[in-house]
């Protein structure tokens, strides 16, 4: 059952109709903020109008009383639409333009409560009071704000329209990235998005997008060299598992069948003892074969080296005494320089020993084998036997290979020989290789090890698995 990793439901409301929306509301919120403001400052602004107006009437009336306009004639004069005179006498008499207008200070103060009131003392002594109506002023900020409400809602209604259309065009390349996942799906691989700018929020998006289809791609590749390589391995073991089965029948056939053979009552003690040696022979063929496997496996597995000081000079020349030994009619010869470099001697005798029986067994006799050791870590084995073909000079490195398949395994061996020889070369953190010979004659191998020490005097180093080694 697969573990639920979603972070929550994800909410699929329109983006378009949301972005709508939402530009709508701060519209409208915008809207009546200038509304509201619009309509304060007209008030304001109305009311300072009216007010200087006052002032002006009663500028005017001061005039009109030092040119010897009195009473109601002062009234009527200083009447206007919006604003109301009235003149009041010292002995009382209030003189108003406008009938049923009401006498004394009753009246202004009536009307004060409307509008602005101005009051002031005349030249002649009279009381002049100015009052403004407010009625206009309200009437007008009325109409105002039906304006404003009318032009408010027909612009949202406008920019709710104009909204639908911009915003579709300003999120194409959602649906860009919608149609281009879907290509995907269907299997076109390798189309991107690639944003022209990636500090925009559609920039970012895109760019994350192609992020993410880029390390799809790279786990699906790598998903598919992995089942690849493990399917190659798997058919390397199997051919290896066939081919090792294949190198032990003929030992283990010819174990039967001089065992079998030995048994025979008739037999006389020459032929016996013939049989006997054939045993041992084939016995000690499996055996090396079996040991070979091992060594294999081992390295396979991961093999702990004993680093210690390895002169390897000192080793190439005791390799080279028990070849002279094994081949009095071959020329063995080591030589160079002496170079000390951190190894297991063992395993690193193990090499040469493998090297050197591969050179013997290819060098006919009154042949020359020629063991060399440079600085810093070098060592090469050179044959005057047939060679290596270029071709063949990494595919003999291969588990279970002979060049010549009509060589038998005595005289050619199981073809694990260069196999076990490059695996230890490797877990040594070296390497071993077949080289062009200087003079185009014979076969040389070359083994090149580190100079320096690693951090510890113990090493468990696990071969890699390209050390799939190879023989002649």
């Amino acid at each position: 059952m697969r573990p639920d990793r979603r972070t929550g439901a994800l909410r699929t409301v329109s983006l378009r109709g949301r972005v709508t929306a939402l530009s709508l509301v701060v519209l409208a919120v915008a809207l009546l903020l200038v509304g509201v403001l619009a309509d304060v400052v007209f008030a304001a602004q109305s009311r300072a109008d009216l007010r200087t107006r006052l002032t002006e009437r009663a500028t005017l009336a001061g005039q009109l009383v030092e040119q010897g306009v009195e009473g109601a004639d002062l009234a009527r004069q200083l009447e206007t639409n919006d604003v109301r005179a009235v003149v009041t006498e010292p002995d009382g008499t209030v003189y108003n333009a406008r009938p049923g207008g009401g006498r004394g200070p009753a009246a202004g103060r009536a009307r004060a409560a409307n509008g602005e009131v101005v009051r002031q003392p005349l030249p002649d002594g009279s009381q002049l009071t100015l009052i403004g109506d407010s009625n206009q002023v309200t009437a007008s900020q009325a109409r105002l704000r039906r304006i404003l409400f009318l032009l408010g809602a027909g612009a949202l209604a406008v920019a709710g329209l104009v909204l639908l259309a911009t915003t579709r065009m300003a999120l194409a390349p959602l649906d860009a990235m919608t149609a281009l996942a879907r290509s995907i799906t269907r299997g076109d691989r390798g189309r991107r998005l690639a944003p022209t700018r990636t500090d925009t929020e559609l920039g970012r998006t895109a760019a994350a997008f192609d992020d993410m289809l880029d390390e799809l791609e790279g786990t699906e590749r790598a998903a598919r060299t992995a089942e690849a390589a493990a399917r190659a391995s798997e058919a390397r073991t199997r051919q290896f598992v066939a081919d090792a089965a294949h190198e032990l029948r003929t030992p283990l056939a010819g174990v039967q069948a001089a065992a079998e053979a030995a048994v025979a009552p008739e037999l006389d003690a020459d032929e016996r003892d013939r049989l006997h040696l054939l045993l041992l022979r084939e016995t000690g063929r499996a055996g090396r074969l079996v040991d070979d496997l091992l060594a294999l496996a081992r390295l396979d597995a991961g093999i702990e080296l004993r680093l210690e000081p390895v002169d390897l000079l000192a080793l190439a020349q005791a390799e080279a005494e028990r070849v002279r030994l094994l081949a009095p009619d071959r020329t063995i010869i080591a030589e160079g320089d002496s170079v000390t470099v951190p190894g297991d001697p063992q395993r690193l005798a193990q090499v040469l020993t493998n090297l050197l029986d591969n050179a013997r067994r290819h060098t006919p006799a009154g042949g020359r084998i020629t063991v060399t050791v440079a600085g810093p870590g070098v060592v090469r084995v050179a044959d005057t036997g047939p060679g290596v073909p270029a071709p063949d000079r990494d595919r003999i490195f291969d588990r279970l290979v002979r060049l010549d398949e009509a060589r038998s395994a005595d005289d050619g061996g199981a073809g694990l020989g260069l196999a076990i020889a490059r695996g230890i070369a490797r877990a040594h953190g070296g390497e071993l290789s077949c080289v062009e010979p200087p003079d185009g004659a014979g076969a040389v191998f070359e083994l090149v090890l580190l100079p320096g020490w690693p951090d510890g005097p113990t090493v468990p180093t696990r071969a890699p698995e390209t050390a799939d080694s190879r023989s002649r």
